[in-house]
């Protein structure tokens, strides 16, 4: 790129250009004048994108007359900055080798100039730091002319791109550095300063970034996260499961309650398409077809609304294991969750170390409580026959008897559902397995007459941690005739958030013998806000809510 000026990256910045007046352009000025009136913090309103700013930054790199993203070749003595501090880490203060030469590639995260002869600064690689230093005396045995290092620590700057090659040293205070043979050179400039602070939650939302780039926990959720995800996958795949990818466009939207997005296809547009509530229907069509222990871990998405812990398009983990009764699910959910624990705090304590520990105890075995005597203990009351026609106007009888606000489309499964979150979640702060809940709430679910209660309930858990449901566990319908009866249930039941439907073709896939089944499933994101003590969950999210993605955070009223 020598001789090519820079100014098209922003013709408008400059005073010998034409003034842009498309709407391309003065979207693009918006954007960068807008968001530093977004920061909570001076620093980024004074230092950061201020066009003046670039404009002096651009002048700056044109006057270098040199190429400023230039390609990389191949080196064999790169390393990178974690390669480095792990094959170094022996090394005394004061200690270096000489005879050893190596490259190291990174962002400028500091640089402290000390005279007109030394430059120190940190460059950051995937989280790992390793300081470079930069002596001019050392400089001049290669050739590099006080004018060059002049030139050099001139245009360095926190954000820029840099490689160094030099010396592997400790310094007399204990830094491992790369001391420098050759002038460091630069891969790609910010144009742009790098705040040293960025705390507003919107201006982070919308330069996610910068976000990462400043603030340290927000990259350390994005890693630990992955390595939670990774901790699953690898506890499935030890216990001889098979990973599998399952449609998520289909003709229709089953294996859960929840309203569908719906869309259409090119191919044929005059049949809806949705987009999957969850994928629990595709895995059990892969136990009948002899995949006896199968999981997935993928997206889904249901349209509805938004709020600390929900978002309508998010990960969920879903296995299904043949010949699996409730007792082997409760089992495995608590060897998995105690494992996950101590995974996560002693990622914690080494790498991650931005995160809070996480106070909770993951001692086996977890609490229970069973649902309907756990709401009968709670209000002093038994609950009606909820098998029964007037199951659903005797509850609601109950609601007006304890002045409880009822539900909006007040269908039996909802109260019940409100109940629940009434007088059992609110005491569910340590792991706490929900059990057998009535058989409305659970339609995919075997179900029997409970002993106890005389009530129809379901062969199904719920894991509720700090109030919050976080698993969700069941012995599966496999009657094709039991399993068309909750199917009718549910049509019964339907209302604009649950647009019910009678799957045929499962029902179908049922009649081929669908051996005693196991189903477990947890969200994914919910997880990770537990593990990683987010208070909501477009904080575990790459890019932040649906509202953050679309770009409407500050065009929607909350």
């Amino acid at each position: 790129m020598k001789g090519v000026g820079l100014q098209f990256l922003r013709p408008y910045l400059w005073n010998k250009a034409k003034p842009i007046h498309t709407r391309a352009g003065a979207a693009h000025a918006r954007f960068f004048t807008n968001t530093s009136t977004r920061c909570s913090l001076d620093t980024f309103e004074t230092q950061s994108i201020r066009s003046g700013d670039v404009q002096k930054r651009i002048q700056e790199l044109e006057a270098m007359k040199a190429d400023h993203y230039p390609r990389i070749t191949h080196d064999p003595r790169s390393l990178t900055c974690k390669g480095f501090r792990q094959r170094y880490a022996p090394l005394k203060a004061d200690e270096n080798k000489e005879d050893e030469i190596v490259t190291i590639r990174g962002r400028v995260h500091k640089s402290r100039i000390a005279g007109s002869k030394l430059v120190f600064f940190d460059l950051v690689q995937d989280g790992q730091r390793v300081q470079g230093i930069c002596n001019l005396g050392r400089l001049k045995q290669t050739g590099v002319t006080a004018e060059q290092f002049k030139q050099f620590y001139h245009v360095l700057r926190r954000g820029d791109i840099f490689s160094i090659t030099g010396i592997p040293q400790r310094t007399r205070t204990g830094e491992l550095s790369v001391n420098a043979i050759s002038i460091p050179r630069l891969l790609s400039p910010s144009l742009h300063r790098l705040p040293t602070e960025l705390l507003d939650k919107e201006t982070r939302i919308r330069n996610k970034h910068s976000d990462l780039l400043v603030n340290q926990e927000s990259a350390d959720i994005l890693r630990l996260r992955s390595h939670m995800i990774q901790f699953l996958r690898d506890f499935f795949l030890d216990d001889g499961f098979l990973e599998v990818s399952t449609p998520i466009l289909a003709g229709s939207a089953g294996g859960a309650v929840a309203r569908p997005f719906t869309t259409s296809a090119t191919e044929f547009p005059e049949l809806p398409v949705n987009l999957r509530i969850a994928p629990e229907l595709w895995l059990k069509r892969l136990i009948l077809g002899g995949v006896d222990r199968v999981f997935e871990i993928g997206p889904s998405f249901r349209n509805e609304g938004l709020d600390a812990s929900h978002n309508p398009e998010f990960t969920s983990c879903e296995f299904y294991k043949s010949f699996a009764d409730l007792e082997n699910l409760i089992a495995m959910t608590e060897a998995l969750f105690s494992g996950l624990a101590r995974f996560a705090e002693a990622k914690k304590e080494v790498e991650f170390t931005s995160l809070s520990p996480l106070n909770v105890d993951f001692s086996t075995p977890f609490k229970r409580v069973e649902f309907i005597p756990g709401i009968e203990s709670a209000i002093n009351r038994k609950l009606p026959d909820l098998a029964s026609p007037g199951a659903t106007s005797n509850v609601i009888r109950l609601f007006q008897e304890f002045s409880i606000p009822i539900p909006h489309s007040p269908t039996l499964p909802r109260l019940l559902d409100k109940l629940s979150s009434l007088y059992i979640e609110p005491h569910c702060s340590g792991p706490t397995f929900v059990a057998h809940h009535p058989e409305c709430l659970s339609p995919l679910s075997k179900s029997f007459i409970d002993p106890t209660t005389k009530q129809r309930v379901s062969s199904r858990v719920e894991l509720f941690i700090q109030s919050r449901e976080i698993v969700n566990a069941y012995e599966e319908e496999n009657s094709p005739f039991e399993q068309r009866r909750k199917f009718n249930d549910q049509v019964k039941w339907k209302d604009n958030e649950n647009e019910a439907n009678i799957d045929e073709n499962y029902l179908e896939a049922l009649e081929w013998g669908l051996p005693p089944t196991g189903g477990w499933g947890c969200g994914v994101d919910r997880l990770c806000m537990l593990f990683l003590g987010a208070k909501r969950i477009g904080d575990v999210l790459s890019f932040g809510n649906l509202r953050n993605v679309v770009g409407l955070a500050g065009e929607i009223k909350r």
